[in-house]
């Protein structure tokens, strides 16, 4: 191992700070001095810093968690209404028990349903006629979480929609 003399360094240090243009301390208590005065600020900064960063960063993972169970409902909501509306004797009473599908299994993943839209759409003129295609659509706007006024400025996190397709079967 390498031993410099003390001298050596304080040299060497003295040289450094005069390139620098840094003050030179008096000596050893005038050094002590300057960090007492700083002393828990570094614990200071950190939570300060940390708030910073962690708040937004947690807003916007439970955000995209709203989102997610958005989508999730949304799939379930067209895919059940379908399948109820081609179980039904006609196409009024379909489309009431359709939307009442959607909406429960909205209500399900905690959507209201003044958020939710429901439209249903046939490839034929009667749409319970064997074979017909019965496609169902959900719309729901997923607002921004524990936003206090987000009904009165329409603060939306997203607008998602699912559509599921059924088929009419012949024996009913």
């Amino acid at each position: 191992m390498l031993r410099l003399p003390a001298d050596l360094g304080r040299t060497v240090l003295a040289r450094f700070r005069e390139a620098a243009r840094l003050p030179f301390p008096d000596g050893p208590e005038s050094s002590g001095s300057q960090c007492g005065a700083e002393r828990g600020s570094a614990v200071v900064e950190f939570i300060l810093m940390a708030l910073l960063l962690m708040v937004p960063l947690v807003y916007f993972i439970v955000t995209i968690g709203q989102i997610q169970g958005g989508s999730f409902a949304v799939v379930g909501a067209a895919d059940q209404a379908a399948k109820v509306y081609v179980m039904q004797k006609d196409t009024s009473q379909g489309r009431v028990a359709a939307e009442q599908a959607a909406l429960l299994t909205l209500a399900d993943y905690g959507h209201s349903a003044e958020q939710a839209l429901v439209d249903v759409a046939c490839d034929r003129g009667d749409c319970l006629s064997a074979g017909a295609a019965v496609t169902v659509t959900v719309k729901l706007t997923v607002p921004l979480p524990m936003v206090p006024f987000g009904e009165a400025l329409s603060l939306d996190a997203a607008n998602l929609s699912a559509s599921a397709t059924q088929i009419v079967g012949r024996f009913r």
